[in-house]
């Protein structure tokens, strides 16, 4: 263990504290009105129902450190819809009538480095041998 990996645990957990949180409030709000909502700025509807899946299932995910990477990797392509769909037209910063995309780009860069260098301390992926990064290969050679 040393600096580099708890650092990773800690943004693990907290990208999947938010998200679960996000998620979560999809489903207590109703993904009918999520999905109202993003037929509204012309995404279709359903898109509302797999994202909110995503967040709340994934947020769970992260935070036990199970499927870190591939989890983190479906986050990217949620913020980078969030970036261009919703927030891009109102700055970095927001514009007074809407917030910007800062805080959206900081969660895709957490969940990107996550996809990079994954997340083993603390996680049920260490104790899986089929997800060690390198043990398949190892394990073939032999």
């Amino acid at each position: 263990m040393n600096k580099q990996e708890i650092g990773t645990f800690l943004l693990r957990v907290m990208l999947g504290i938010s998200f679960l949180l996000h998620g979560l409030s999809k489903f207590q709000g109703g993904l009918e009105n999520t999905s109202g909502w993003f037929q509204s700025i012309g995404i279709p509807g359903f898109m509302a129902y797999i994202v909110g899946v995503i967040e709340l299932f994934g947020g769970i995910a992260l935070i036990l450190g199970l499927g870190t990477r591939i989890i983190s990797a479906l986050l990217v392509f949620i913020m980078a819809g969030a970036i261009v769909y919703v927030k891009f037209p109102a700055g970095f910063m927001g514009n007074g009538e809407a917030s910007g995309y800062e805080l959206d780009l900081v969660l895709m860069i957490i969940a990107l480095h996550l996809v990079l260098n994954g997340s083993r301390f603390l996680s049920i992926d260490s104790k899986l041998p089929n997800l060690k990064r390198g043990q398949d290969s190892e394990m073939k050679a032999s």
